[in-house]
């Protein structure tokens, strides 16, 4: 029988590259986005296959709608239409509200938001048309939930995201395909590398940032059967952060 196959956006960042390998080795066929940049990603897609997993590369835009549409089906012509799908790509350009630019907002809505849109769009009917069960996983933030300074267009974009995924769930429920989202809170990634870390962990309970992978456990438990009767959720990946 044929690997269900799960595309991840944004692939090749830090969470990215854990939800691959997390998933891969969790027994699906994966579809690895990115859009420049690929050096991490080619060199874990080449380590997972040496291990004897499925893994793949994808190169679009999230941001360029008409791209998305003939890339993504066009692989799911070629290889099948998607089990599951993870939308994850996302940035952050971050300064208080006075301080935003333009750019700084538009760029932050058109990937975290509008990449929803672009990228799930063309995939919703040919997974209903399965008539199999089915997974949609959305990447949140805890910046979405309480707000950050310094984040408005990322707290925006976020926050738009759940409440794009909580109705989503509703349309699609009926359909046996699931749509949940995860709000990490603070993860060792690139992301917070100018983050205020001594003003932010003693928010945290439990005194740490989180790990990449603490967030790929959260995707592989979603994308199982076990989390077949789990929809319209947020799941927290924060520490305790509240």
């Amino acid at each position: 029988m044929d690997k269900k196959q799960v595309l991840v956006t944004g692939a090749n960042g830090g969470i990215g590259l854990a939800i691959v390998a997390a998933v891969a080795r969790a027994g699906y066929a994966v579809v690895a986005h990115y859009r420049k940049s690929a050096i991490a990603l080619e060199s874990l897609c080449q380590e997972l296959e040496k291990e004897g997993h499925s893994v793949r590369m994808l190169q679009f835009d999230v941001r360029n709608r008409e791209q998305c549409k003939e890339v993504l089906e066009k692989d799911m012509a070629d290889n099948g239409v998607y089990y599951g799908v993870v939308s994850n790509a996302g940035i952050c350009a971050d300064a208080t509200f006075a301080a935003l630019s333009e750019n700084d907002w538009d760029s932050v809505l058109d990937t975290n938001l509008n990449g929803f849109y672009n990228v799930i769009h063309p995939v919703v009917m040919p997974m209903c048309r399965r008539k199999a069960p089915g997974r949609i996983i959305t990447m949140a933030s805890v910046s979405g939930i309480i707000g950050n300074r310094g984040q408005v267009n990322y707290s925006a974009s976020k926050a738009g995201l759940i409440g794009a995924t909580k109705a989503l769930a509703t349309e699609l429920g009926g359909r046996k395909i699931t749509v949940n989202s995860i709000a990490p809170g603070l993860i060792e990634t690139e992301m917070i590398k100018d983050a205020p870390l001594d003003y932010i962990l003693p928010s945290i309970p439990m005194g740490r940032a989180g790990k990449p992978e603490e967030v790929a456990g959260v995707v592989v438990f979603l994308l199982s059967d076990s989390a077949s009767y789990i929809t319209r959720q947020v799941i927290s990946v924060n520490g305790g952060l509240a």
